[in-house]
């Protein structure tokens, strides 16, 4: 997380806020077409841990297997729309500096290569995750954060055109990072062997599992890059960079969280695979707690203190920044919370109603900003647009995984909602009236008021969030650490 903050700082610094906005903007025209991958991979993880909770390797072979055949030729149908509709947009509909379009003509071809190759790679990222090699994806991703260090260095070392460098030295790294999970997956994980073979029935359930998800997620893309295409057609691109800087600060605290939720996704989908469904409720009220606790210890105190983050970290801080940030973290405390059942909806299977309402509700985003944007000069709307309608469609997962497989509302809400929202008060009075009180323009009201906003949050989550039983579990494993130095 320290890291890509630094990392981002540089980039910024080294690029200028255009170039590194145009980054941002020529990467999202690549992204358009990346709903094909995301479905797919929630497709081969979600059939990879049927068939290891059934214990079932020969199946597990099948399904990679199938997923390399499918994700080649998905590469090849991107690659295709990408160099006719993608270019075709980037140079005729994107707000782009006449003096840069051939850099990011570049960029876009390099940051196309890119995508590619994280296509490729799903289905052994897909592999390690259902195998829960979780210390084998630690390293790897803190390989590729350092990598991504050492091209800040480059940057700063190159006299050429930084930006195109920066791209290329991207999909370096992308490449390099797919190699180290194609040689461990092929040496350290049985079933990822390929041969290649043609049964109907499988390819069709598989396919039309992800049909169905690839319908969500082209409304997620869209209204993810979509909006940042409004902003860039309205305002231009500097509104780009600072989009791209507040998603960079709130995805590092987001991924901090994430990681723990990649963990127990695999989990989730076991569970179900082996028919307990009781504990399958259980477990979803309880991770749907603990990763907002975790989001909440991390994400408030950055959101008390962001504008004094950005004024030391960044050199030139884009105007918008810090309310995009601040807007973008209240958002994804709903992402946050609604993890357990969104990956439980796609354990059951069953996901064509399920898709159609959250990827119709979801797509209302961009024709609400583009009629608001019409008569309101201020950019965050987009984002107070996407919070009340994250809100809806958290309300609508609940009733969902309720309809599907019992999920207690009442308990959910009394267990999750109530509590979280307790803590949300609670936990946040007291440091919100000392960031009021000393300010936010000093290295020493910045330490103290991050200070006491984290004490505030751990002490909320451990008094009001945690119960007795889980208290004492983490108190007696505080006590056996310290016993056993």
């Amino acid at each position: 997380m320290f890291v890509t903050f630094y990392t981002s700082r540089i980039v910024l610094e080294y690029l200028g806020v255009i170039d590194f906005g145009i980054y941002n903007i020529v990467g999202g025209v690549v992204v358009l077409f990346s709903f094909l991958n995301t479905a797919m991979t929630t497709s081969t993880q979600r059939f990879l841990n049927i068939e290891l909770g059934k214990a079932n390797n020969a199946g597990a072979i099948k399904i990679f297997s199938m997923s390399i055949t499918i994700h080649f030729f998905l590469a090849i149908i991107i690659l295709i729309l990408a160099e006719s509709i993608g270019l075709w947009f980037l140079n005729s509909q994107i707000n782009i500096p006449e003096d840069r379009i051939e850099a990011a003509n570049w960029v876009y071809q390099f940051s196309l290569f890119t995508f590619l190759v994280q296509i490729l790679r799903v289905p052994y990222n897909a592999s390690i995750i259902a195998n829960e090699r979780m210390s084998f994806y630690a390293y790897v991703t803190i390989a590729e954060t350092i990598f991504k260090l050492l091209i800040v260095f480059l940057l700063i070392a190159f006299g050429g055109d930084r930006l195109i460098m920066y791209a290329f030295l991207v999909l370096f790294v992308a490449i390099l990072i797919y190699i180290i999970y194609y040689i461990y997956c092929k040496r350290y994980i049985c079933f990822c062997r390929y041969c290649f073979f043609y049964d109907y029935t499988s390819y069709k359930e598989l396919l039309t599992f992800s049909g169905w998800s690839i319908f969500g997620n082209i409304s997620n893309v869209s209204v993810q890059q979509g909006s940042n295409i409004l902003l860039n057609i309205f305002f231009g691109v500097s509104i780009n960079a600072a989009t791209g800087i507040a998603n960079q600060i709130t995805h590092a605290v987001y991924n901090f969280v994430s990681n723990f939720q990649i963990a127990f996704n695999p989990f989730l989908t076991k569970i179900y695979a082996e028919n307990k469904i009781d504990e399958l409720k259980n477990k979803i009220i309880q991770l749907s707690r603990f990763s907002f606790f975790l989001y909440f210890i991390i994400a408030f105190p950055l959101f008390l203190t962001i504008d004094f983050v950005l004024e030391k970290w960044l050199i030139d801080v884009p105007e918008y920044t810090d309310i995009f940030a601040r807007f973008i973290i209240v958002y994804l405390i709903f992402d946050v919370v609604s993890s357990p059942l969104w990956i439980t909806a796609q354990a059951i299977g069953n996901i064509q109603k399920y898709q159609i309402i959250i990827g119709i509700v979801t797509l209302v985003n961009l024709p609400l900003s583009y009629i608001l944007l019409q008569y309101y000069d201020y950019p965050p709307l987009v984002w107070i647009i996407r919070i009340f309608i994250a809100f809806f469609l958290f309300g609508y997962r609940i009733r969902y995984v309720n309809e599907k497989i019992g999920l207690p509302i009442i308990l959910f809400f009394k267990e999750v909602i109530f509590k979280n929202i307790l803590l949300l008060i609670l936990g946040t009075v007291f440091p919100i009236i000392m960031f009021c009180w000393i300010g936010n323009n000093s290295w020493m009201s910045f330490i103290i008021t991050f200070f006491i906003a984290f004490i505030s949050s751990c002490l909320s989550v451990y008094l009001l969030g945690l119960k007795k039983q889980e208290r004492n579990h983490i108190a007696s494993f505080i006590c056996n650490k310290i016993i056993k130095k």
